[in-house]
């Protein structure tokens, strides 16, 4: 009798590529150096940091303030104050919470009978900006003095600075925006110099080639080591995000289950970027170029998407640009998911445009992938 032809196991040979691949990796120690002890030490650094150096105000202003009147040219007269302006109620909310805003102040002014303007200033702050919100109050008596010395009048007559209202919120720790940016900093390079040497090498030695012609189908070559490099960076997310919260107390709002969401939306992000890294590895003439395409794609995301400061920073136009950088949706959502408390699900925004990337980017690599 003729022995029974077993058919080919796609999900064998899948394992099998995963499992060699995931090896390949282990044997670089410079890969684990990179991918999980550099994010380690730049966490320690920039969360070292903390709000150390001069004390500044952020301050943002209800919508009906009074800015056309003395006591506002005052107020910007305060060393360290930063009038900052949002586009909408809930944003500026949600700044004042994280304790990025020292307070959100209400300039209300009438004129009496002698066209003299009485104000009343209401100060709003949170427990979040406990640090600088009284030395800002009282910088706010300073304004008042002027006014008495420019009007030889006694200022508490037509100044009545009312007793700030302190809201108590969860306190928005430098390290809870500092962590974030580091994750996304991490996979960021690590995936991308991963993927794109990895396929690189794969195709010069012939590699990939020679599994073209072998029954393996094509997905399962790309997955099998795409899916290594996955695991290895899931890797360093976890050790990352345990390490901050055991270590620097990074918020896990909702425990395991943000840690979960975390993890779901960082792999969300890895298959983008192995897209990204299959796209350089193809076009790519020599392995030498392949540094510099990567630059010219991460560096100026690294800069613009809030990995170590707020894009607020930036000019409004700039601003624009920033939203829509794909790791800014990666880092603004672990930033949502783990101090915030929101459920994934609930950013569907970031999801939405990191999936329009998402089929840009695969889309090309389908056009440019190179097998030889």
């Amino acid at each position: 009798m003729k022995p029974v032809k077993q058919p080919y196991s796609q999900t064998r040979a899948l394992w099998a590529i995963t499992r060699a691949s995931f090896k390949a990796i282990f044997s670089n120690p410079s890969a684990i150096i990179f991918s999980i002890l550099f994010p380690i030490i730049f966490t320690l650094i920039f969360g070292a940091f903390g709000n150390s150096g001069g004390v500044n105000y952020r301050i943002a202003l209800t919508p009906d303030s009074d800015t056309t009147q003395g006591f506002y040219t005052g107020l910007k007269k305060i060393p360290g104050v930063r009038i900052i302006t949002f586009a909408d109620t809930v944003l500026r909310n949600k700044e004042l919470n994280k304790g990025r805003l020292t307070a959100i102040l209400d300039i209300q002014s009438q004129l009496d009978s002698s066209d003299k303007p009485h104000y009343t200033i209401g100060i709003r702050s949170t427990t979040a900006s406990s640090n600088t919100v009284y030395s800002f109050v009282a910088a706010l008596d300073l304004v008042r003095l002027q006014l008495e010395k420019m009007l030889n009048e006694d200022a508490e007559s037509f100044v009545d600075i009312k007793e700030p209202e302190i809201a108590t919120v969860k306190k928005y720790r430098p390290i809870d925006f500092i962590l974030p940016g580091q994750l996304g900093f991490s996979i960021l390079f690590s995936t991308l110099f991963g993927i794109a040497f990895a396929f690189f090498g794969l195709r010069e030695q012939l590699v990939l080639k020679r599994f073209y012609a072998s029954p393996v189908k094509r997905i399962n070559i790309l997955l099998g080591i795409g899916m290594s490099r996955l695991f290895f960076q899931l890797l360093s997310v976890v050790v990352l995000v345990l390490f901050g919260h055991f270590a620097m107390n990074f918020t896990l709002q909702h425990g395991i289950i943000t840690f979960i969401e975390i993890i779901a939306m960082t792999i969300y992000m890895l298959f983008l970027l192995m897209g990204v890294g299959l796209i350089f590895s193809s076009i790519a003439k020599s392995d030498s170029s392949i540094p510099l395409l990567i630059n010219l794609f991460g560096f100026p995301q690294m800069m613009l998407s809030g990995t170590f400061f707020p894009i607020e920073v930036f000019p409004a136009w700039l601003q624009e640009i920033c939203r829509v950088l794909p790791l800014t949706q990666f880092n603004d959502s672990i930033r949502k998911i783990s101090f915030e408390g929101m459920s994934i699900f609930e950013c569907w925004k970031e999801i939405g445009i990191l999936g329009l990337w998402m089929a840009l980017i695969y889309f090309i690599a389908s056009k440019v992938i190179k097998w030889e």
